[in-house]
């Protein structure tokens, strides 16, 4: 329960933050910040990850999990009492470092206390915990920053979190910390901080102008690349049969389903004129969609194969992606897209849960944390990656209402938040959903090469 718990308000606090994010930037003077404040956890959060997964390796996951939700929490507890923009970038950076670790950190608990036959269903439920965060937490969250004020979004979670964390204090006395043996990968950490620090050049790529922008991302993106190699299982990036396929899966198809969905409110309201609300009406549906999906294949996981569930995923995404780009393209009604996105979340409730069971099915007690915390960073990176592509392409292609090519990133979200009806050119959200597409295309050439994973 405490575990679910700590899910559920971890996407409250992702939700509720994107809902609260304009008018926090209005009073805090905070316009050029705006993108740091998200691309800036989710980057950090891999630091995060590498560190929990070593230390659980190292003594179990006790003291990582306590750790990481200390970070989460404190850097909440930041970001509320933050008097600039500076401030609280710096609390969500923290609080993004503890997500990271807590996401590995769950995912070796659930290993050490749950038999295998029961992984299915416990990662299902993890999926359904984001269900009323996508229902009720930007409306929440939208109420508590006009009646009591925004900073008790983050205030309120941090009271809520700590007594989560007591409610998973009963289990965690059953894992005395027992060193293993195992030491410090104190390289890989190095690297985890060089592979974030890359991704946060890339998100900023936007910021400037011309071909710069593309020498920038690029450059960046090479050499996150490079960095998060030693983090991932040998083989990766050449998508070896077997776990590098899976995680490299993982990554491609997070990047393919954020870098349209990010886009997809603003492509809304800017093109559509749909009110805000209406427009969020596609990301609750989907979590909607995610959950039941995720339910679905946790129940009857015995009956179909890994491979089975993985292309069933890609391939619903895929067709919500083009139902998008047809709507960009030949201007069909928002409800297609609307109504597409639900297909969107089928695939990625029907693939998530399967990716992680096939993870800890394929590891030993010895090297849960490290594959537990290769996939959480494959999931982070290849949204993110994908986020500073798409940033570049929606400022190269008219995204940012005519900023000379700067800013796209930014601006997407600065207008999408605040209402602003700076013209943008919808060719610069065809290009993000191209490149969506492309990602999920390429990840279904691969999921044959998964088939290992099964059983």
């Amino acid at each position: 329960m405490g575990m679910m718990a700590m899910i559920l308000l971890s996407a409250f606090e992702a939700l509720a933050v994107t809902t609260v994010m304009p008018t926090i930037s209005r009073e805090l003077d905070g316009g050029t910040l705006y993108a740091l404040a998200f691309s800036g956890p989710l980057a950090i959060g891999v630091v995060g990850m590498v560190v929990a997964g070593n230390w659980s390796d190292r003594a179990g996951p006790r003291r990582a999990l306590f750790a990481s939700v200390f970070s989460f929490a404190g850097g909440l507890l930041i970001a509320g009492l933050a008097v600039d923009m500076p401030v609280l970038v710096l609390g969500r950076l923290i609080s993004g470092l503890g997500g990271g670790g807590l996401t590995v950190a769950l995912y070796v608990l659930v290993a050490r206390v749950f038999p295998e036959r029961l992984h299915p269903p416990v990662f299902a439920a993890f999926a359904a915990a984001w269900v009323i965060p996508s229902l009720v937490g930007p409306l929440v969250a939208g109420v508590v920053a006009e009646t009591v004020g925004w900073r008790w979004v983050f205030l309120g979670v941090v009271v809520l979190v700590l007594l989560a964390m007591f409610m998973v204090v009963p289990v965690m006395r059953g894992f005395p910390t027992a060193h293993s043996g195992e030491p410090w990968k104190v390289s890989r950490i190095l690297w985890s901080g060089l592979a974030a620090a890359s991704v946060l050049v890339a998100s900023l790529a936007g910021q400037v102008s011309g071909a710069f922008v593309w020498v920038l991302s690029i450059g960046a993106i090479v050499v996150a690349v490079i960095a998060v190699r030693p983090l991932l299982p040998a083989g990766a990036l050449r998508a070896a049969t077997g776990l590098p396929t899976i995680v490299v899966v993982r990554g491609l198809m997070s990047g393919a389903y954020f870098a349209s969905e990010t886009y997809l409110p603003y492509f809304f309201t800017s093109q559509y004129g749909l009110t805000p609300a209406v427009a969020g009406l596609a990301l609750s549906v989907a979590g909607l969609s995610w959950a039941a999906a995720s339910w679905v294949q946790g129940k009857y996981s015995a009956r179909i194969s890994d491979v089975a569930s993985i292309r069933t995923g890609i391939l619903l995404v895929l067709v919500a992606v083009l139902v998008a780009l047809g709507c960009s393209v030949f201007g069909l009604p928002a409800w297609y897209a609307i109504v597409g996105w639900v297909f969107a979340g089928f695939g990625m409730g029907a693939m998530y849960p399967r990716l992680s069971v096939a993870t800890l099915r394929l590891s030993t007690r010895a090297n849960q944390g490290f594959n537990s915390s290769a996939l959480s960073i494959s999931d982070s990176i290849g949204a993110a990656l994908a986020l500073a592509v798409t940033a570049a392409v929606f400022a190269t292609l008219g995204g940012g209402g005519g900023g000379g090519g700067g800013g796209g990133g930014a601006a997407a979200a600065g207008a999408a938040g605040s209402g602003s009806s700076a013209p943008v050119d919808v060719l610069a959200f065809t290009g993000c959903f191209v490149l969506s597409a492309a990602l999920a295309v390429f990840s279904l050439a691969l999921s044959g090469r998964a088939r290992h994973a099964d059983r």
